[in-house]
C-alpha cells in the first residue's frame, strides 16, 4: 500500500486548495477513504471519508461546507478542495486506508493558513 499526498501550502485565511492521494498497492476504488490532519501538537483527526460503495462522503463539523471530498477511480487519486481555510485548518494533511482511520503511511502534506 502507497499513499501520496500532495497539493499543500501557505495560503491566506479565507484562501483555497485542493489536496491530491495518488494511491497504488490495493483495490482503491472498492475501499473507504479518509482524510486526515495533525496539527502540531495534537493528536490526528479525522477530516472527511469518501466511501468506495458510494453514498454521501462524512465530514468533521469543523470542516463541514467547506471542505468537499472526491475521487477518480481512473486515476487512483482522492481528493480534497478546501475553501474559506482558517487559521486553524493549518495542520499536516494525509489520505488514510479505511473509514475513520487516522495511520499515516505517507509522508502527508502541510497546509499553512496565515496572513
Amino acid at each position: 500500500v502507497q499513499l501520496v499526498e500532495s497539493g499543500g501550502g501557505m495560503v491566506q485565511p479565507g484562501g483555497s486548495l485542493r489536496l491530491s492521494c495518488a494511491a497504488s498497492g490495493f483495490t482503491f476504488s472498492q475501499d473507504d477513504m479518509t482524510w486526515v490532519r495533525q496539527a502540531p501538537g495534537k493528536g490526528p483527526e479525522w477530516v472527511s471519508v469518501m466511501f468506495g460503495l458510494g453514498g454521501r462522503p462524512s465530514y468533521a463539523d469543523a470542516v463541514k461546507g467547506r471542505f468537499t471530498i472526491s475521487r477518480d477511480n481512473t486515476k487512483n487519486t482522492l481528493y480534497l478542495q478546501m475553501n474559506s481555510l482558517k487559521p486553524e485548518d493549518t495542520a499536516l494533511y494525509y489520505c488514510a486506508r479505511g473509514p475513520y482511520q487516522t495511520e499515516r503511511r505517507g509522508q502527508g502534506t502541510q497546509v499553512t493558513v496565515s496572513s
